[in-house]
């Protein structure tokens, strides 16, 4: 029997290696978490937040939660940083107090604008959405809008298109009857003014039958026309009742441009205020969501403005009679606020980074907003 050769032992010790399991020189190196610059780890951080559910919300027991608190959490822990939480009446107020150093960090639903920019500081985005509108879910139209379409170029064509078809049937109609009809004769400008009388009369089918034509031609033209009249009709309102009901389905605006037209809340000193105020929008002024969304509620305001994962949250919750428009009226980001030139931002940024990535954002984003806003979240 011949002894196996070298290539066979080299075919089976590959063939063995193949079966094997990765070893651990394969494995991925853990990321080490963050550690926070000296003098940080060593003390309390005070943590500024406002309740603005569900990013920030208190407990009856006293203990806040919510997407930005678990995520400040989540990093903070895992630097061993020791905080605790200081509430603050009004998003402005927060911002005061980072500039002022009074807290550490802010952190609920703090948008990112240029204003806030030039006083404090912003650790890395976590989360992306925009300005949503709120309005009554009956749908109450829009008069503006809609005169708008009746006063648009297509429109007016249409009408000045009929107005005309009906004025060459009357002189049609004028032509063929003046020799033999009475009411058509005694001059151009009676008979003229009779017979786009009868064509305008006949379009309608208000009294077609009344002074009709007595000549075949007049009479083969007038059921021609009137035939036609009531099909141009039909075309015409349905035209004009589709414009209502597109008008009706997509609310009370469909871009900025509407808000013109309407009376339109936001939260004083909000970043909804601020985009409203630069898009030359008028707007009434109150001290909180609830307060605005109870004042769509009474039809004392026709929309709301605000941020749109809060408005969403509180629809759910405490308004559902009112409904969140599908639009986006402007991109705004929602970040930690610091004050300017904080060591620990850096630090932040990378832990932040790092838990947006992972798993466990996306599992706190759906047991907060569910299915419906996680598209707009993270980075």
């Amino acid at each position: 029997m011949r002894r196996p050769g070298p290539l066979a032992f080299l075919l089976l010790a590959l063939a063995l290696t193949a079966w094997l399991p990765p070893g651990p020189a394969l494995a991925q190196p853990a990321l080490a978490p963050a550690a926070p610059p000296p003098g940080f780890a060593d003390r309390e951080l005070v943590i500024g937040t406002k309740d603005a559910a569900p990013f920030a919300m208190k407990s009856a027991e006293g203990q806040w939660q919510g997407i930005s608190i678990d995520l400040w959490r989540h990093v903070a822990d895992g630097m061993g940083l020791r905080y605790r939480f200081e509430e603050l009446p009004t998003v402005q107020a927060l911002v005061d107090a980072v500039a002022a150093g009074r807290v550490d960090a802010g952190v609920a639903a703090i948008t990112v604008t240029a204003a806030r920019k030039r006083v404090i500081d912003f650790t890395q985005p976590f989360y992306a959405t925009g300005l949503g509108v709120a309005v009554p879910s009956e749908g109450v139209t829009a008069w503006l809008p809609v005169l708008r379409t009746f006063l648009s170029f297509s429109f007016l064509q249409a009408v000045l298109a009929l107005l005309g078809i009906a004025l060459a049937v009357g002189v049609l109609i004028w032509l063929f009857e003046r020799q033999h009809n009475k009411p058509y004769g005694g001059g151009p400008v009676r008979g003229l003014t009779a017979g786009v009388w009868w064509s305008a009369v006949a379009m309608t089918q208000a009294g077609a039958a009344q002074d009709g034509p007595v000549t075949t031609p007049g009479r083969i033209l007038a059921t021609v026309w009137m035939i036609a009249s009531v099909v141009t009709i039909a075309v015409f309102i349905a035209g004009i009742s589709s414009a209502l009901t597109t008008q009706r389905l997509q609310g009370l605006v469909r871009n900025v441009n509407d808000l013109r037209g309407i009376r339109v809340g936001v939260v004083e000193g909000s970043s909804a205020a601020e985009f409203l105020t630069a898009q030359r929008v008028s707007w009434r002024g109150f001290p909180g969501p609830r307060e605005g969304l109870a004042a769509v509620q009474k039809h004392q305001v026709d929309a709301f403005v605000h941020d749109r994962p809060l408005l969403s949250w509180m629809i759910r919750q405490d308004f559902s009679s009112l409904q969140l428009l599908g639009i986006n009226l402007d991109v705004q980001n929602y970040a930690v606020a610091l004050p300017e030139d904080n060591a620990l931002r850096r630090s932040l940024d990378v832990a932040l980074l790092d838990s947006l990535r992972g798993e466990w954002w996306q599992q706190t984003l759906f047991r907060y907003l569910g299915s419906a806003e996680i598209e707009g979240a993270g980075r």
